[in-house]
């Protein structure tokens, strides 16, 4: 018995040791993981920060001023920086995308008079991407049908130039023109185009001013104007803004060819196969098709865009003369970082 009673004993000593012996060693892994915790929060919180963005004093739009003194335009502006600025992934595709297309852009504005800030007015419709919007506008320039229509564009099921990039611009020249000369100002020119010119001018009216800064407007329309100054001042000024690339990065601009067609073609993807490219890249190349066929009773003759070779390969060397098209946008963007 007193054997037994010994050995119950050493067995609750040993038991007793092991707990204390647990728990110290419980206690010194938690102590150590909240410690690695806290240093790691503590280096995140140094390394990541936000910070708020200084607005520029000599902000304008087509060589008009913006009244950043202002305290509301002030606000304004400073909500857009800061939703472009942090909206990161958004913004440096805005880059990419102006490389490509900008040079396509810029041409036809300068050709019809119209500044070459509204550039960043398509950049702002579209994100330069041929998008629909749910009242039905189209293209880089969100052109309505009966717009498009109305300047000049041809419109139906088969072909709709709202997405040829060339002449939709054209289109959205000839409105902005017309905005511009009923205005007589480039600011709500731009205001118009989101609004409609019955719009804007209903409201001149009704509140007694004379430019966009000192209407009321809905929010969408209120925001449109900044939203375009925001663009044009990150693109303009990306490092400032923490946007950094290099001219590898961006999107090229188009290497392409045009083919006159003047008759009906039964079949795009053999039409494509013929040209010694597939039905995808005819369709990117000319996104004004809208079927697999193309009917033309009348005859008329319509530009096909057609890539030089190599312009898919990024292996090909090919691509090293589409650098040195890139290189010219650069001086609208930026200087580019790093190699090329």
């Amino acid at each position: 018995m007193t054997t037994d009673r010994s050995h119950r004993v050493l067995a609750t000593a040993i038991l007793v040791l092991l707990a204390v012996f647990g728990f110290e060693i419980f206690t010194y892994s938690s102590d150590d993981h909240r410690s690695e915790d806290q240093s790691y929060q503590s280096k995140f919180n140094e390394d990541y920060r936000i910070y708020s963005i200084t607005i520029p004093e000599d902000l304008s739009f087509c060589g008009e001023d913006v009244p950043v003194h202002d305290q509301d335009v002030y606000e304004r502006l400073d909500r857009e920086l800061l939703v472009n600025t942090y909206w990161q992934s958004n913004s440096l595709l805005y880059h990419k995308r102006a490389s490509k297309w900008f040079p396509v852009i810029e041409p036809i504005l300068k050709k019809n008079g119209i500044p070459e800030d509204f550039k960043y007015l398509a950049l702002v419709e579209s994100g330069l991407m041929n998008v629909v919007s749910p009242a039905g506008a189209a293209g880089f320039w969100q052109l309505l049908k009966t717009t498009g229509q109305e300047f000049g564009l041809e419109t139906n099921t088969v072909v709709d130039e709202r997405y040829d990039v060339e002449k939709s611009t054209e289109a959205a020249c000839k409105y902005l023109k017309d905005a511009h000369d009923r205005y007589g100002n480039w600011t709500l020119a731009a205001a118009s185009y989101n609004m409609g010119m019955n719009g804007v001018e209903k409201q001149l009216d009704r509140q007694n001013v004379k430019n966009y800064y000192d209407l009321l407007l809905n929010d969408e329309t209120s925001r449109y104007v900044f939203r375009i100054l925001a663009a044009k001042e990150i693109l303009e000024h990306p490092t400032k803004y923490g946007f950094h690339y290099r001219l590898k990065d961006l999107y090229m601009p188009q290497d392409v060819h045009e083919l006159i067609v003047d008759t009906s073609v039964t079949d795009l993807a053999k039409f494509a196969s013929d040209k010694d490219i597939n039905y995808k890249i005819l369709k990117i190349f000319n996104p004004w098709m809208r079927q697999s066929y193309l009917t033309n009773k009348s005859g008329k003759r319509y530009k096909v865009k057609l890539p030089k070779t190599g312009y898919h390969d990024f292996s090909s060397t090919e691509i090293e003369l589409q650098v040195d098209t890139a290189r010219a946008v650069l001086d609208t963007l930026s200087t580019p970082e790093g190699d090329e």
